[in-house]
């Protein structure tokens, strides 16, 4: 079952939560086959006090965005052709960054379909096979982590894309949290 409603975010959803599913609406208008984007999260109520000329550009008033909320900022077009292991090892956030987020879309097989993976497959030979594999899933993954450890996920199938059908929960894309995680550690 889905922990969104069709009015939007859980009454006790987190600040983390809602951003993630903030970022996972935008990028549903944005359509499939995007390539991943990354997002700065930042404290609103900071924002709004030492950045108040964004924080209108950003149409963030006082009276429409509640204390505890996060920003995101969405950061320049990932580079072309970089791995984006390399590309977030690259990361520094400056301090007045809280936490950050990225969208992704990916192949993925159900578990049952993980005992006729063939053996001895290069990243690129895997690819193509799960590409042609009968039951792959086109999914798109927003994550989230924020600097004191926090983690959100939120995870749409391309079959079922509506805001009703979107999976979220912290541990539901470990490999990547941990690598968003990395970009905090200096």
């Amino acid at each position: 079952m889905p922990n969104v409603s069709p009015a939007g975010p859980p009454m006790a959803a987190s600040p983390l939560t809602v951003a993630v599913l903030e970022i996972d609406a935008y990028a549903s208008t944005l359509g499939w086959d995007q390539p991943a984007r990354l997002f700065a999260l930042v404290d609103t109520a900071r924002l709004r006090a030492q950045e108040p000329g964004l924080a209108d550009q950003l149409g963030l008033d006082d009276t429409s965005t509640p204390a505890a909320a996060l920003t995101p900022i969405e950061q320049e077009e990932l580079p072309a052709g970089q791995a984006l292991d390399e590309f977030l090892g690259t990361i520094a956030w400056p301090d007045a960054v809280a936490g950050c987020a990225m969208t992704v879309e990916r192949l993925m097989l159900p578990p049952s379909a993980e005992a006729s993976v063939p053996e001895g497959l290069s990243d690129k030979q895997l690819t193509q096979w799960v590409a042609r594999h009968p039951d792959r899933q086109e999914v798109r993954m927003t994550v989230a982590v924020l600097r004191d450890g926090a983690r959100e996920s939120a995870v749409r199938l391309r079959e079922k894309d509506s805001p009703t059908e979107v999976l979220t929960g912290a541990g539901l894309v470990p490999g990547l949290a941990e690598a968003l995680a990395a970009t905090f550690e200096s």
